[in-house]
């Protein structure tokens, strides 16, 4: 019996910690989000207000999304969405982006 996995088969593997820092690493703004969410949506519209492009990675979507958002409460300390990464550094979720912008301090970031 073959076991060997085809080249045109592809083999969805969960995600890791090396990944999910990839991606910080890769973008100045980054946002594990879940389409569904009041507070992913707030953080997207901050961002949004200040025309900062950002990397919107929608968790529901993706088969992997429950490893990530595992790998992001062992990261933060919190598995809630959002998790909002600025320049590699967890701001935390919606609330603590929207607090940061209403000071004025968001926007010095950049």
């Amino acid at each position: 019996m073959d076991l060997s996995i085809s080249s045109a088969e592809e083999v969805v593997m969960p995600a890791t910690k090396d990944e999910v820092d990839q991606l910080i690493a890769s973008h100045t703004i980054v946002i594990f989000s879940k389409t569904s969410c009041p507070y992913c949506r707030m953080a997207k519209q901050i961002f949004d207000k200040l025309q900062k492009k950002y990397k919107s990675i929608e968790l529901n979507e993706r088969d992997d999304g429950d490893e990530i958002q595992s790998i992001l409460g062992e990261m933060t300390g919190a598995r809630t969405v959002p998790r909002v990464f600025v320049n590699g550094v967890c701001l935390g979720g919606g609330t603590d982006v929207k607090k940061l912008y209403e000071k004025g301090e968001l926007q010095k970031m950049f």
